[in-house]
Order: C-alpha cells, then sequence, then structure tokens
C-alpha cells in the first residue's frame, strides 16, 4: 500500500499558474507573428533590459567572445561536446536506410531524411545553461541538419560568453542573443532579419514548454521540456546524504522543479527529510531549492520494488535515479522515463553536463509516448514504393476491389488504370 510521507503543492495553485502561463504566452506568440523584428525588441527591452543593434552575432563578435572565454574552460566544453558527439554518432549508425521486395517485384523502403533548417534554444534565466549548447545543436548536427540557429537570452544585461563559446564550437550556423518565449517565437515565424526554421529543440522553463506546445504545427518541436523533475528510487541500502544530495541536485534548477523519493524505507524517508534540511542549510542556491522542495517535493513509502515501478511509471519523470541493491531491476521493469541513472556511482549531473547522453528530455508525463532528444528526432523516416510492371497489375486488383468497397471511385480508377495498363503481363 502506498503512503505519501510528504507531498507538494496542491493541485488548484498549480492550475491557476498554469493558466496563467498560457496567456502570457499566447499574447508573446501573437506580439511576434505581427510585429517580426521591432516586436522582438520591444518585448527584449521589456523582459530582459536587451536591445543590441542586432540580435545576431557577428563572426568577429563571436571571435572577440571565445578569446575571453578561459581556456581550461574551452578544454572542458570540449570534452563534453566530443562525449556527446561521439554516443550522437553511434546512435546515428543504428539509423538505416531500407529497400526490401515485399513481394515478387514489389519494393519498399525508407529513407532518413534530416531536417533542414532547425533553431535550438539554449536557456538561460538564472544559471548559464552551457551544456544545452551540446545537446541540441551537437546532435542536429551528427544528423545532418544543414542549417542549425541557436538563440541564448543575456544575463543579467550581458552576453553568457561561455554559452556562447560553447553554441560555435558545437557547429551553430548562425547565433542570436535573445531569450523565452519572444526567441522561440522568432525563429518559428521568421522576422524581418531571422530566416523561420522547419524544427524547435531545446528545453526551457514552464513558459518555454507551453510556447512549443503552442507553436506545434506551425513547426516541428523535439519533444516537451519543460522544468525539470527528477525521482529518486531508493531501498534501505541507500544513504540519506546521497539520496538528499541527488534531489537536491534538480530542485536548484528553479521553484517549479519537481523532485521525488520513492522508497521502500520509512526510516530512510525519516533520514532524507532531515538530511535536505541540513544540506540547504550548505547549499548557495538553498533560496530555490528551498521553495522547489516545499511546493513540489514529494516522499512516497511503497512496500516492494513492484510497487516502485508501478508509481514511477505513472509520475513517468524526466530524470529517474535509481539507489538501491538491485538497479537492473528497474532497467528491466521500468518503461515509463525520460533517462535512467542505475546506481550511486552515476547520477544525473553526469546525464546534464558530460557523459554523452543527452540532457533534452520529456517532462509532464511525456515520457509516456517519447523519448528525449536524440539523432533520431531530427530525422525524417520517409517511405518509398516501386513495382515491376506485372507487380502493379497484381497489386492494382486487390486495390480495385478494396477501393470499390470503401466507395472511393477516383482511387478505385486510379487502380483500375495499372491492372488496364499492365494486366497482360499477368
Amino acid at each position: 500500500m502506498v503512503k505519501y510521507f510528504k507531498k507538494g503543492v496542491k493541485t488548484p495553485e498549480k492550475i491557476n499558474s498554469n493558466q496563467q502561463v498560457k496567456k502570457t504566452v499566447e499574447e508573446i506568440l501573437s506580439q511576434i507573428e505581427k510585429g517580426g523584428d521591432h516586436a522582438l525588441r520591444t518585448i527584449s527591452r521589456s523582459l530582459d533590459s536587451w536591445s543590441p543593434d542586432n540580435f545576431r552575432l557577428s563572426d568577429l563578435q563571436i571571435a572577440e567572445i571565445i578569446e575571453e572565454v578561459p581556456i581550461g574552460t574551452r578544454k572542458d566544453i570540449l570534452f563534453a561536446q566530443e562525449q556527446v558527439r561521439n554516443f550522437a554518432i553511434k546512435q546515428r549508425s543504428t539509423i538505416l536506410d531500407l529497400e526490401v521486395e515485399t513481394l515478387p517485384g514489389v519494393f519498399l523502403g525508407h529513407k532518413n531524411i534530416p531536417v533542414e533548417d532547425v533553431g535550438c534554444y539554449i536557456p538561460g534565466g538564472r544559471h548559464p545553461m552551457v551544456a544545452s549548447s551540446h545537446m541540441s545543436i551537437v546532435t542536429a548536427k551528427v544528423a545532418g541538419v544543414k542549417r542549425v540557429i541557436a538563440f541564448t537570452p543575456p544575463i543579467n544585461g550581458a552576453i553568457p560568453k561561455a554559452t556562447v563559446c560553447a553554441m560555435h564550437f558545437a557547429g551553430a550556423d548562425e547565433i542570436y542573443i535573445a531569450g523565452g518565449v519572444q526567441a522561440l517565437a522568432a525563429m518559428a515565424f521568421g522576422t524581418e532579419s531571422i530566416k523561420a526554421v522547419d524544427m524547435i529543440a531545446g528545453p526551457g522553463n514552464a513558459y518555454v514548454a507551453e510556447a512549443k506546445r503552442q507553436l506545434f504545427g506551425i513547426v516541428g518541436i523535439d519533444l516537451f521540456a519543460g522544468p525539470t523533475e527528477i525521482l529518486v528510487i531508493a531501498d534501505d541500502t541507500a544513504d540519506a546524504e546521497m539520496v538528499a544530495c541527488d534531489l537536491l541536485s534538480q530542485a536548484e534548477h528553479g521553484p517549479t522543479s519537481a523532485a521525488v523519493l520513492i522508497t521502500t524505507s520509512e526510516k530512510l524517508a525519516q533520514e532524507t527529510v532531515s538530511e535536505i534540511e541540513r544540506q540547504l542549510k550548505l547549499l548557495s542556491t538553498a533560496e530555490v531549492a528551498k521553495i522547489a522542495w516545499k511546493d513540489n517535493g514529494q516522499i512516497i513509502i511503497v512496500n516492494s520494488d513492484q510497487e516502485a515501478v508501478i508509481e514511477a511509471n505513472s509520475l513517468a519523470y524526466e530524470h529517474v535515479q535509481i539507489l538501491t541493491k538491485d538497479p537492473h531491476f528497474y532497467l528491466d521493469n521500468l518503461t515509463n522515463y525520460g533517462a535512467l541513472f542505475l546506481g550511486p556511482e552515476t547520477n544525473v549531473t553526469f546525464g546534464d553536463k558530460v557523459i554523452g547522453t543527452n540532457h533534452i528530455l520529456p517532462t509532464m508525463k511525456a515520457a509516456r509516448y517519447t523519448g528525449g532528444l536524440w539523432v533520431g528526432k531530427f530525422l525524417k523516416n520517409c517511405t518509398f514504393q516501386r513495382c515491376v510492371p506485372a507487380a502493379s497489375a497484381m497489386i492494382g486488383e486487390y486495390a480495385v476491389r478494396l477501393c470499390e468497397l470503401e466507395g472511393f471511385a477516383a482511387h478505385e480508377a486510379q487502380a483500375a488504370l495499372r491492372v488496364k495498363r499492365y494486366g497482360h503481363l499477368l
């Protein structure tokens, strides 16, 4: 039987917040669609105190910015990007084109064609999300995308230099300094100075996630990657220090971040609450993490690993950290998650920053129907077919009867014409 040792914020508060986010996003998207560059500048000035002569950085500006980034930082960025690139290349090698003869003279196949224009959003806000440059831009380039543009917001009125460095190293063809919903709108609709893209990728806050939801159809999107979520599944072999540390690692992202512990040990649940209080006193980002834990933190006590799987699959969280005596049980049995971190030797931070798997992952229960960003998201699996004449006539006879069954006269005529032309070959 499931027991809630700690619950998060009340549902009506979340609903009210979501409604306000939706309304705000609608207004900004409408302004950018109608007003183009002028609207982008007006909103950027109002929200970010940012109104440069040109939102796009020139090659000279990029070169000067990179020179100001310490060499050690540049090396760290390149190391992380190499890990992401290596894994993406391995993933790409598993995606194969196909052509097969399914019946004598009938050939079916598919090609994996890269999206041509992609816009990558690199969040900023409280912290420069340098690693998001690797995850979206590098992955798109490995997939074969011809044009990748990237937006990132200014931070406290200044260009985030390390992020720009990462965007450039990752292979961005155009780099813009602008943030939030207005940046996604500019990429989707295009403006007088920005060519619209075919697809948008990248994580962000609740406003960015809602903007992607509203823009879907106008452009493609990678997935809904809103405020971060972490689920820790732990048993009596885990220690409270590590559990608390892992939960707070994502709670510090923002006040809407969700952190949940599912455990078979009530003792661990009690110790974790105390340990979180202790660590919050030492954490420089405690002001944010404390609110996230208070409003969105949960502790759920279950009776067994099997019951933990049921609860975890229902949550369908972005990050799932396994701290149990048999982590592979969860690898074998969990079905709804963005990324899985097996055992105490690994953690979400490794995945977020450097190990090579992608950190742009589904949130808000989207893990029920999609995985995270990978090269396959930037590829269109497009089918084709061809027939030899005799096969065309043979398939045509079936098609004629099936079209007649459904009452589609023009469809029937199309099939019948092939039977008429090639039927003598049967």
